[in-house]
């Protein structure tokens, strides 16, 4: 089914602006829709890349325009410890080595090649394991680790050191990193070493360090949900393309 959406707002707009905004594409992507003559309003094509749409006219997306947005490339990986999210230094490996056919876990689609451009949405450092996003779509970076993404990341965390309930109630809220106030976080205790913490943001090795500032000691770190993504049971060292409909739920938010 074609992508249609009356534009509501109160001033005309330039369409790429607006589809960026609204979390539908990216403007290069939008500029690229309309040289192929996918984009129409009220009925009449888009030709011109710098045309504004007025309130209450309707935009509509053609079927055509809606596969190629879907078919930009992201996938899951679970990750194991000793590898890296991004570029690796000399002697280490990274994620994306694990993306070959023995290791797609349940299902089909394309093998990115070794040419291919999946930077990590969201990284996870080298001692840390669990859900990692690759991506070369940026609409759905923008959702996950954008300025202004409020998408949840869950954890579960094990460390050493004393757990009072001063120190958890810190790591729900009142720690500073790099002279920031941390948002808010949900932290519920699993056993008496182990732990949730459910963010909105990732600062650098953020975890890591709110549990520094408390003389706690991270000794595993396992990323098991982004948004409504989860790992579900795919094994260690696994990875598979992420569905239409759950990058269309990582976009909503």
């Amino acid at each position: 089914m074609a992508f249609t959406r009356t534009y509501d707002e109160d001033e005309p707009q330039r369409v790429n602006k607006w589809l960026a905004q609204a979390g539908v594409c990216s403007r290069r992507e939008a500029e690229a829709l309309i040289a192929d003559g996918l984009v129409s309003i009220d009925g009449e094509v888009v030709e011109d890349v710098g045309r504004k749409i007025l309130p209450g006219q309707t935009l509509v997306l053609a079927d055509r325009a809606t596969q190629k947005l879907d078919a930009s490339l992201t996938v899951l990986i679970h990750k194991p410890v000793g590898l890296v999210s991004a570029q690796p230094e000399a002697g280490e490996v990274p994620a994306a080595r694990l993306l070959t056919r023995a290791n797609l876990w349940r299902g089909d689609g394309p093998i990115p090649g070794s040419g291919d451009l999946l930077p990590p949405i969201g990284r996870l450092d080298k001692d840390s394991r669990g859900l990692l996003l690759l991506s070369e779509d940026g609409v759905v970076a923008k959702a996950v680790i954008g300025p202004q993404s409020e998408l949840e990341k869950e954890y579960r965390v094990a460390v050493m050191g004393e757990i009072t309930e001063e120190k958890l109630e810190l790591l729900r809220f009142g720690l500073e990193l790099d002279g920031r106030e941390l948002r808010p976080a949900r932290v519920e205790m699993i056993s008496d070493q182990r732990f949730s913490i459910t963010l909105q943001e990732g600062r650098n090795r953020q975890i890591r360090r709110m549990c520094e500032l408390l003389e706690l000691k991270v000794v595993d770190l396992f990323r098991v949900r982004v948004g409504s993504l989860t790992l579900g049971d795919m094994p260690e060292g696994s990875w598979r393309h992420i569905t239409v409909a759950e990058r269309a739920a990582l976009i909503a938010g």
